[in-house]
């Protein structure tokens, strides 16, 4: 009785010593203040690159093959049909469209990894920033596998950038509802500096380049992802389908 209790008593302060490691380890101060809802703040439709119109006005440079695809889309949908948009059968959106931040996003920073919660269907995103390397094999999925890195890029002590590259993505996958399409072989590279506008800390922006067979080149988008909302509270969450 005297050895079982001694074993779970050395358990115990393992455990314990374990957790006020990791807290003492997590210095709050040394990372951005992202808390809070971010909302979308433009209000068309939600695309990946917010400074243009939606569909053909995104000027996206794709192949003649996945240009005649976006064609297609949108013909289909000018007769009233969904297109080749996934989404509107309830498909997980994936990467990037998930950062076009269509109803709310809250991100949740811990020392390990940064949780993007999204209010729309299906979009969570888990970004690793422990150092860790590539897997060998990544079991594809929407929203993809994330390794970022934390910089403080204006020497201040303090965190102000978060780097993150995505890749092992399934599929199918689009840019936005207009059917704007990523390729099919799903071999996308998404490359993501997120960081606060320095004038006004309730301004994040998401500089995305996307990485794909169904572009001639590498595509650049400059979003503000949102606009912080006054209330902190937590999302609610909800799903439309």
């Amino acid at each position: 009785m005297y050895h079982r209790i001694s074993i779970g008593a050395v358990m115990l302060a393992v455990v314990l010593g374990i957790t006020m490691s990791n807290a003492q380890a997590f210095d709050e101060a040394k990372y951005p203040n992202w808390k809070g809802q971010w909302l979308r703040s433009d209000t068309g439709i939600p695309r990946y690159d917010p400074s243009k119109p939606a569909g053909r006005g995104q000027q996206a440079p794709l192949t003649p093959e996945y240009q005649a695809i976006l064609e297609a889309s949108l013909a289909d949908q000018a007769a009233g049909g969904q297109g080749v948009d996934p989404a509107s059968t309830c498909i997980a959106p994936g990467m990037p469209r998930i950062m076009n931040n269509y109803e709310g996003a809250e991100f949740v920073i811990t020392p390990r990894t940064t949780h993007v919660l999204m209010e729309h269907i299906y979009d969570f995103r888990r970004i690793f920033t422990d150092g860790r390397p590539w897997p060998e094999e990544i079991d594809p999925t929407f929203a993809g596998y994330s390794i970022g890195k934390w910089i403080d890029e204006g020497g201040t002590g303090r965190y102000d950038v978060l780097e993150v590259e995505t890749r092992g993505l399934k599929g199918p996958r689009v840019f936005d509802s207009t059917g704007l399409p990523l390729h099919s072989d799903n071999q996308s590279v998404i490359k993501e500096r997120i960081f606060q506008d320095k004038a006004d800390p309730n301004v994040l922006y998401d500089e995305i380049t996307t990485i794909d067979h169904a572009l001639t080149r590498p595509w650049k988008s400059d979003q503000k992802i949102p606009s912080r909302a006054k209330s902190t509270a937590s999302l609610a969450r909800k799903h439309l389908c």
